[in-house]
């Protein structure tokens, strides 16, 4: 099974000098924890991604303010992305190994045209093993430090 057949195509993406606000605005109205950070809408060239943890541990516990603080200032730049036509099971061992929970699905030149996460893998796997190890070994405790990244 291709990434292809479980991705969500066409992600809500939002740029670096978007607000926090607007991207946890998109997060509630979209149901998602994460949403994709691209250069510009026009050319959607995938920089990193904004969770929703990026937003607890680098605005809310800093005591910034989420109407002023800008998405390039506390999303996490460096993304592990994956290709539509990469094989399903490949991306389960890189969530897995990272620890990491969403992936942006780009084509040549790091252009966003989708998003994978644990949830469609969910939905769509029909391997219970597998679904179960994936989220065990994404949701595996490990110390954070404030200020240290997450998906």
């Amino acid at each position: 099974m291709q990434v292809r057949e479980i991705m969500t195509p066409d992600p809500v993406a939002c740029t670096p000098e978007d607000r926090v606000v607007t991207a946890a605005k998109i997060m509630r109205e979209r149901d998602c924890g994460a949403v994709p950070v691209v250069d510009s809408q026009d050319s959607r060239r995938v920089w990193g991604i904004l969770t929703d943890r990026d937003i607890v541990l680098r605005v809310v516990a800093r005591e910034r303010d989420c109407l002023s603080t800008t998405v390039g200032e506390c999303m996490t730049p460096d993304v592990f992305t994956v290709r539509p036509t990469d094989d399903v099971a490949d991306v389960v061992q890189l969530m897995e190994r990272q620890q990491i929970r969403r992936v942006p699905v780009v084509e040549e030149g790091d252009l966003l045209v989708g998003i994978v996460a644990t949830a469609d893998q969910a939905r769509r796997l029909h391997d219970d093993q597998v679904v179960a190890e994936l989220f065990e070994d994404v949701s595996a405790p490990e110390p954070v430090a404030i200020g240290a990244g997450g998906q």
